[in-house]
């Protein structure tokens, strides 16, 4: 009897034992099959996956300073590296200016007036920026006189300079440069004449770390 008892009970553990291993199996399954406990895995993945080029196309699209600029003078700046809208978008105004060839006279007026570490470090300013050829249309002999007077010299930039980030927008008016003098912007859209002798904005709205630059044809006496 008591053999048959075990054999009895061994019969069972036998059925039994299955049957657990299953009803395991469908409780595994059941947390795995789609429904409430499985979506949010698959939700969360598909939304990070997603997500990814979207926040990319931002950050792209963020770094693209050529998409504010305007005027026909932009088609000089160079396309790439450090004196591209890019390259000049993440460095302090001065340093932006000495990797764009189209300023290499006013970056040199700069250095010999002392002003890069005082352009460089201003939080917010707006700068009318001269090309070589402004330069250029002044006498030399009486360019070498200005940029032997350093009292001159910083006068002359600095009345280039205005406190604050003007805007396309905010542009035309009247406004007080770091010279002390004020010097009047006429126009709107992406048309801009600054100053008494109407130098034309070619190149606008061009961002730097600190200041947005305006390029300009003429140099703007005090």
């Amino acid at each position: 009897m008591k053999t048959m008892k075990t054999r009895t009970g061994l019969v069972a553990l036998a059925i039994a034992l299955p049957l657990s291993l299953a009803a395991c199996g469908s409780s595994s399954d059941n947390t795995t099959s789609p429904g409430a406990g499985s979506t949010p895995t698959a939700t969360s993945s598909d939304s990070m996956t997603s997500s990814t080029p979207s926040d990319t196309m931002t950050s792209s699209e963020s770094m693209d300073a050529a998409a504010s600029v305007f005027g026909e003078g932009c088609a000089a700046v160079p396309k790439d590296g450090a004196g591209s809208f890019n390259g000049m978008a993440t460095a302090p105004v001065a340093t932006a200016a000495s990797a764009n060839p189209l300023l290499s006279t006013l970056v040199t007026a700069v250095k010999t007036a002392g002003l890069v570490d005082t352009l460089n470090s201003a939080p917010e300013i707006t700068v009318f920026a001269p090309v070589n050829d402004a330069f250029a249309k002044i006498p030399a002999a009486d360019l070498k006189k200005v940029l032997a007077d350093k009292p001159t010299l910083t006068k002359l930039l600095t009345n280039h300079v205005v406190a604050g980030k003007l805007s396309p927008e905010q542009l035309a008016g009247d406004h007080k440069t770091l010279a002390g003098t004020t010097i009047t912007v006429m126009g709107s859209g992406e048309n801009f004449t600054v100053g008494k002798a109407g130098a034309k904005v070619i190149c606008g709205n061009v961002p730097t770390a600190n200041a947005t630059v305006y390029i300009i044809d003429g140099v703007l006496m005090p």
